[in-house]
């Protein structure tokens, strides 16, 4: 079966790189076309001249921005045989957060129209599944769940980073923006002096964000992912201190890939503007405003120890991902 994943920037998509990973391993044949432009209009252009030359039997499309993809649905039988349609975001919620309410009907418009036109349906945990399940009018469509969890090769990454003997800072990883919480992080690093906080991540705005970032903070910039398991791995306390919004219902233990990595590496995470779906060891998810509260009750404890049932892997999903392509 020849099969081609794409997405906007498929370089970069980490969920779209694991399938291709998984897929290889049990022996499809799998295309990850370049665009020469993050330009939408061309990548929507490029995208076509893709199916044309390659003709894959199954196109698995992993949404956000979804009108990039406008009226792939109609090119099915002439381009390619089947359409997966991967369901990582509310594009729709996300729009609306941006532009306002008006904004998201022109969304969700168009993630009606790509759920319609798919044969089948991945979604990354349990409330997103629950909300494109709402897009589908011939319910028996499949419909499957593969959640975002790391590789065991994470694991194997954790080497000596640039700290001090003895030094055990507040890790913050993402992308300094309103919508990951810079604002909480800034007042937490302000509120809790005597503690080292390391960010470790960048963005368009980050710059003028840290414009006079306190003494006890420390600013990496973006990392490479094979730096990333060093740096966490000298961690006291793992933060994800984002804003509660409309998107904190969609973003759960199942789905936050920093926050499975953190855990993954036994480390306690203090968390807000997620949902829990399942109890984790070490998770502590709290109310944006109650963050310094439980940052400094768990600087008090050490984190659990893991047990081999703690643990979540992205192997766990290769059945599924098999079984999604054998239903096809």
């Amino acid at each position: 079966m020849r099969i081609l994943l794409l997405s906007n920037q498929p370089e970069r998509t980490t969920r779209l790189l694991m399938f291709k990973a998984t897929l290889m391993s049990q022996g499809q044949e799998v295309i990850v076309p370049r665009f020469s432009s993050h330009d939408w209009l061309a990548i929507a252009r490029q995208t076509r001249e893709v199916l044309r030359k390659e003709k894959p039997d199954v196109v698995h499309l992993f949404n956000v921005p979804d009108i990039i993809f406008h009226g792939l649905g109609k090119l099915k039988g002439s381009c390619y045989k089947k359409l997966i349609y991967d369901y990582r975001s509310p594009w729709g919620v996300e729009l609306q957060m941006s532009f306002g309410p008006l904004a998201r009907p022109a969304g969700e418009h168009f993630e009606r129209e790509l759920a319609a036109a798919s044969d089948l349906i991945t979604a990354v945990n349990r409330p997103l599944a629950e909300k494109v399940s709402t897009y589908i009018q011939r319910k028996n469509k499949p419909l499957f769940i593969v959640n975002n969890y790391p590789e065991k090769s994470f694991l194997d990454k954790c080497r000596a980073g640039p700290g001090k003997d003895g030094d055990k800072p507040l890790v913050f990883m993402g992308r300094i923006s309103r919508q990951e919480g810079i604002g909480n992080l800034l007042r937490l690093i302000r509120r809790i002096p005597d503690q080292t906080f390391w960010i470790i991540g960048d963005g368009p705005f980050s710059r003028w964000y840290l414009r006079g970032l306190p003494k006890n903070a420390r600013f990496f910039g973006w990392q490479p992912h094979d730096k990333v398991a060093g740096l966490i791995s000298q961690a006291r306390i793992c933060l994800i201190p984002h804003k509660r919004s409309l998107l904190t219902p969609y973003a759960t233990d199942r789905s936050v890939w920093k926050l499975n990595e953190y855990l993954l590496l036994g480390k306690i995470v203090v968390a807000s503007g997620v949902t829990e779906e399942e109890t984790r060891k070490n998770l502590v998810i709290v109310e944006p405003e109650d963050l310094e509260p439980a940052v400094r009750e768990n600087l008090k404890r050490d984190p659990e120890k893991l047990l081999p049932e703690d643990y979540r892997f992205w192997d766990r999903n290769d059945p599924t991902i098999k079984e999604v392509y054998e239903s096809l």
